[in-house]
C-alpha cells in the first residue's frame, strides 16, 4: 500500500518528533515512571492528540489510517508513551466525539485534543479481561445521580488521566444490555489508586488499579445510552487491535534497525557480522516479516476508514504484527550477541516493551476465536 503525501506528511511529523524529542530521553524516563505531562502538550500541539476527532472540537480530522501510521512512529522510539496517546485518541477521545452529548464534546475533547488532559479507559477488573460482559463494578442511580463502586486493574494512565472512561453495570438484571459508560474527571473523591503496578516494559506510562468507593457522578457523565455500555465498549475493539498491531511494527522495526546498525559494525573472523550469510539470511528474515506485518496493520486501516468489516483484519494484524515483534526483538537481541543482554543497546528495551501487545486489545489466543469465526467469509 503506498500512503498519500498527507499521509505521508503526518508519518514524517510524527517520526521526527519522535527521534527529536522522546528518543533522547527514553531511558530517563524509564526511571522516572514517565514524560512530564507538558510532552503530551507538545504532541496535542502537532495534531496527535486528537488525531480522528472532529476539529470542531479542536480534533485534526483525520483518517483511521493516518492515526495508525503515526501510531507505529511514537511506538518505534516508545511503547509506553505510545499507548497514552493510543488510550486518550481511542478510544477515549474518539468515543466522547461519536456518543457524548454537546455538553461532553465542548468540555472534553477540547482538552483530550490538545493534550492538556489525558483519558484512561476502565474496562478490566481483576476476574475478568477479555470478557467484557462479565465485569462487577456497579452504578447505582440516586436521583439525578449515579454511585459507583468497583474495582478496575491494568489500566493505563490510571494515576495520570484527567479523565475516566469507565464501564459499569446499571441493570443487573438485563445481562449485556445491563452495562453503561461513564465519561468522568479523575478528581473526583471516590476514585482511589490503590496500586501502580511495576511492568516489564512500557515503564513510561503507569498501569493502576482503580477502586471507585461510593463515587458520585451527575447523570450528565452518562456517555451515550444507558443500557448501551457494551456496544460502546466493543465498537472500539477493531481500532484498538488495529493501533495495537502499528505499535507492534513500530517496535520491531526499530529493533531491525538497530540489529542491522550493530551487524554494520560488529567484526568477526576479519568483517562486519552483516557479511556473514547466517546473519545477513536473518536480517532479511526479519525485514521480510516486518513488512507483511506493516501491510496487514495497513490494509485493516483502510477496512475501517472505508466502513467495511474490519474485524477478521484487525485480529489477523494484531496477532501476526505482536508476534513478529516478540521474534523480531529476540533475533536482535541475538544478533548483537551478549551485549544485546545490556542496558548499554535499546534492544532490550524493546525487547520487554512489546511482549504486552501479544496480551492487551484481547490476547492472542482471542484473535484467533475472532478469526475463526470469521472463516466462512474470508477467501480461501
Amino acid at each position: 500500500m503506498i500512503l498519500t503525501q498527507d499521509q505521508k506528511s503526518i508519518q514524517l511529523a510524527a517520526r521526527d518528533f519522535a527521534r527529536s524529542r522522546i528518543a533522547p530521553n527514553v531511558r530517563e524516563w524509564e526511571q522516572n515512571g514517565g514524560p512530564p505531562k507538558t510532552l503530551y502538550k507538545e504532541m496535542g500541539a502537532i495534531g496527535l492528540m486528537g488525531m480522528t476527532v472532529d476539529p470542531a472540537h479542536g480534533g485534526s480530522g483525520l483518517d483511521f489510517l493516518s492515526y495508525a501510521v503515526a501510531m507505529e512512529e511514537i511506538s518505534a522510539v516508545d511503547g509506553g508513551i505510545s499507548n497514552m496517546m493510543s488510550g486518550s485518541n481511542s478510544p477515549v477521545a474518539a468515543g466522547v466525539d461519536a456518543y457524548g452529548s454537546k455538553q461532553q464534546k465542548d468540555m472534553i475533547l477540547p482538552k483530550l485534543c490538545s493534550g492538556e488532559w489525558l483519558g484512561s479507559f476502565h474496562l478490566t477488573e481483576p476476574h475478568t479481561g477479555s470478557d467484557a460482559s462479565a465485569i462487577t463494578t456497579k452504578a447505582v442511580r440516586d436521583g439525578d445521580e449515579f454511585i459507583l463502586d468497583g474495582h478496575k486493574a491494568f489500566i493505563t494512565g490510571g494515576e495520570s488521566s484527567d479523565v475516566a472512561m469507565i464501564v459499569a453495570v446499571t441493570d443487573p438484571e438485563a445481562g449485556k444490555a445491563g452495562l453503561s459508560v461513564f465519561i468522568t474527571p479523575t478528581d473526583n473523591p471516590g476514585y482511589q489508586v490503590i496500586g501502580r503496578e511495576a511492568k516489564l516494559g512500557h515503564r513510561t506510562n503507569d498501569l493502576c488499579q482503580v477502586r471507585f468507593d461510593a463515587m458520585r457522578v451527575p447523570q450528565s457523565d452518562l456517555l451515550g445510552d444507558e443500557g448501551r455500555g457494551l456496544a460502546i465498549a466493543l465498537s472500539g475493539l477493531s481500532i484498538g487491535r488495529i493501533a495495537v498491531a502499528a505499535q507492534a511494527v513500530g517496535g520491531a522495526r526499530q529493533a531491525l534497525r538497530l540489529a542491522k546498525e550493530y551487524a554494520e559494525i560488529r567484526d568477526t573472523f576479519g568483517k562486519p557480522i552483516i557479511e556473514h550469510q547466517t546473519i545477513a539470511f536473518l536480517l532479511a528474515e526479519m525485514a521480510t516479516k516486518v513488512e507483511v506485518a506493516r501491510q496487514m496493520y495497513l490494509h485493516a486501516a483502510t477496512l475501517q476508514d472505508t466502513g467495511l468489516d474490519s474485524a477478521a483484519a484487525a485480529s489477523m494484524a494484531k496477532l501476526f504484527a505482536s508476534e513478529v515483534a516478540e521474534w523480531v526483538a529476540s533475533k536482535a537481541i541475538q544478533i548483537h550477541g551478549g551485549a544485546g543482554f545490556l542496558e548499554d543497546h535499546l534492544v532490550e528495551k524493546i525487547y520487554r516493551d512489546v511482549r504486552v501487545y501479544q496480551i492487551y486489545e484481547g490476547t492472542s489466543e482471542i484473535q484467533k476465536l475472532v478469526i475463526s469465526r470469521h472463516l466462512d467469509a474470508l477467501e480461501m
